[in-house]
């Protein structure tokens, strides 16, 4: 008879799982339940680090779910992150010729190098306004993990 304690999930620990992370609702979001397992490093920026530490000390073998309250995942809604840009703005970072629309995605050169995104709301005659919080602010959400193996 064994009496081996299962290895449990640390900072810099090798994992094989299958996770799921789906809106409050159900709705899936990413998952890798429906094939196959995804195998990690912890701390590399595979996953999100508020997912990370939903993991950290699980013992292999776990299947869990967790619930996350908005601070806990991607943040509150900052209303300070809707700005307008000036339509000058908006034809310097863009591709001749782009043609947005309201509901795109639309990548910005940022100081240093950088680069960030907005979501285009509304289009002015002089300005555009963008919402610069992620996609998933504001939104609580689920994360299901079953750990298969830890090293």
């Amino acid at each position: 008879m064994s009496t081996t304690t299962p290895a449990v999930v640390t900072e810099s620990a090798y994992l094989t799982l299958h996770y799921r992370l789906a809106t409050q609702d159900g709705a899936d979001l990413i998952t890798t339940f429906a094939g196959n397992p995804a195998t990690l490093m912890m701390g590399s920026g595979q996953l999100a680090p508020f997912l990370e530490t939903c993991l950290l000390g699980l013992p292999e073998g776990t299947h869990q779910t967790f619930q996350l309250a908005p601070a806990q995942a991607f943040g509150e809604r900052n209303p300070e992150l809707v700005r307008d840009v000036s339509r000058a703005t908006l034809d310097e970072n863009s591709a001749p010729g782009a043609d947005y629309q309201v509901g795109d995605l639309v990548d910005f050169a940022a100081p240093g190098g950088g680069r960030f995104a907005g979501v285009l709301r509304q289009f002015g005659e002089d300005a555009v306004t963008f919402d610069f919080n992620h996609p998933l602010a504001g939104q609580s959400l689920q994360f299901e993990v079953r750990l298969i193996s830890v090293l």
